[in-house]
């Protein structure tokens, strides 16, 4: 998928939450997304290490993202979250974290999706499961005018 998209290019110009996590969309297309994260003091808990409400953020994101891909510049589909699993298996505390999502099922409202998110040297540092609803209005591919 072409970034061009202000929306989601760069991160940098996402609305609300997402603008204050300050992720990059590195890909985006059917049934999968991938996003980055260069890590900042912000993003760290007391201990010094990625905050496990900033993995479980991201993860939720490029999981629905995973199953609401609308291939029609200008506009986009929506989902929200039903349930959300996240494990961690691992920490860092620097560099900039890789996250991926892929649709595993579903049907025309409710889908599934995993999660993963690893670190620069493709250290696993967590995972996830969603179930995910896509909104009313945004069933269709061409979703709705963003």
């Amino acid at each position: 998928m072409s970034l061009d998209n202000p929306h989601i290019a760069g991160g940098h110009d996402l609305p609300g939450f997402h603008n204050l996590l300050g992720y990059r969309q590195v890909s985006w297309e059917e049934n999968e997304a991938v996003i980055e994260l260069a890590l900042a003091p912000r993003h760290l808990n007391l201990a010094g290490v990625i905050h496990g409400g900033v993995l479980t953020s991201l993860l939720d994101i490029v999981m629905a993202e995973a199953g609401t891909y609308c291939p029609y510049p200008g506009r986009m589909r929506k989902a929200i979250t039903l349930s959300l699993t996240t494990t961690f298996t691992g920490q860092c505390s620097g560099g900039t974290i890789k996250v991926v999502g892929r649709k595993r099922a579903g049907g025309t409202r409710i889908f599934n999706s995993t999660g993963e998110v690893f670190d620069e040297a493709g250290n696993l540092l967590a995972i996830a499961e969603g179930t995910f609803r896509i909104r009313s209005g945004s069933e269709a591919p061409e979703g709705v005018p963003i």
